[in-house]
């Protein structure tokens, strides 16, 4: 091995990795190299060149087998957090590359979810846009306590969002393709089939990952399934929900609103539907971006790198 590594961080949108891993850890190793900016195509393999050690800022930024064809210098890619769909791990191995993750923290998302749902509610992106315009109050919120919030995955994160719900005297119906319903009933919510799901709903929040199955979730038939005024909370993965049919239901009036931490292309086009659709409360995929969570991520990816350094990789994916 070089007497120098280079590691490059890619799609430090914040430049937060200086401010919150323990670089000096490996400072007389490794020479570490930060782009804020998000990079694709040819600009992204160029400056992906002679980097031995990768740092990926979650699913930002796509390997797949032929960009770890030109990349003959990578040895070690870090991903943030546990698992990586964006990452073909198979093209890795094949390349000879380790892919190592970190851990993660559960409640940022929730929390989010949260603040989303309550904005909704209030309008508040709206109204606090009209009071620094000069206005006042604009329109008329909508009460929580005493309505119905449907969860769609019941994980560690589904679970924690039921919870608040629960405080806010919310009744909380869940759904999953693999719900346990006696396990739901013990933590308060109710059972039920994912049509009638959003056929009783006031809010509907999803929590489940992005794969084959659960890509489409949710399309044009399921949010015509929903009343007249209700509330869709996406802040899992974009592709879950069919963003044309959303912003057509929208636009439409069929919905309340939505809020989305989440899209199909992140960091969201310029010319996006979404930025002039209706109703919308839009976030740039904030969910776990804490200081709390970056400094498990880049505590955990430095000691990735002095593991791998001293040949005894840990956190290794698939």
């Amino acid at each position: 091995m070089a007497d120098r590594v280079r590691l490059l961080v890619l799609d430090d949108y914040q430049d937060a990795a200086r401010r919150y891993g323990p670089w000096d850890r490996v400072a007389g190793t490794v020479d570490l190299d930060v782009e804020r900016r998000h990079l694709e195509g040819e600009e992204l393999v160029a400056r992906l060149q002679g980097a031995a050690v990768v740092l990926a800022m979650r699913e930002r930024t796509r390997f797949d087998a032929a960009l770890f064809a030109r990349l003959p210098d990578l040895r070690l890619l870090v991903s943030t957090g546990p698992v990586n769909a964006a990452v073909d791990l198979d093209a890795a191995r094949a390349h000879g590359v380790i892919v190592s993750g970190t851990g993660i923290t559960q409640h940022p998302t929730a929390e989010l979810t949260w603040g989303l749902i309550l904005g909704l509610a209030r309008g508040l992106a709206a109204e606090e846009a009209n009071v620094r315009a000069g206005g006042w109050q604009l329109g008329v919120g909508t009460d929580l306590a005493g309505r119905t919030l449907g969860v769609i995955g019941l994980g560690r994160l589904g679970r924690r969002v039921a919870r608040v719900a629960q405080a806010f005297d919310m009744t909380v119906l869940a759904w999953s393709a693999n719900l346990d319903a006696d396990e739901a009933r013990g933590l308060g919510c109710e059972p039920v089939g994912k049509e009638e799901l959003l056929r009783r709903i006031d809010v509907v929040t999803i929590h489940q990952r992005l794969s084959d199955r659960t890509r489409g979730l949710i399309g044009a038939a399921e949010l015509a399934l929903m009343r007249p005024g209700a509330y869709l909370v996406n802040t899992s993965r974009g592709p879950i929900v069919d963003e044309a049919a959303l912003v057509a239901a929208l636009h439409e009036g069929r919905l309340g609103g939505a809020a989305l931490d989440v899209f199909d292309v992140e960091p969201l086009p310029a010319d996006s539907p979404l930025r002039a659709t209706p109703n919308t409360l839009l976030s740039p995929h904030l969910g776990y971006v804490t200081g709390e969570t970056y400094e498990r991520f880049f505590s955990d990816a430095v000691a990735d790198v002095e593991a791998w350094l001293a040949g005894a990789p840990v956190r290794v994916l698939g």
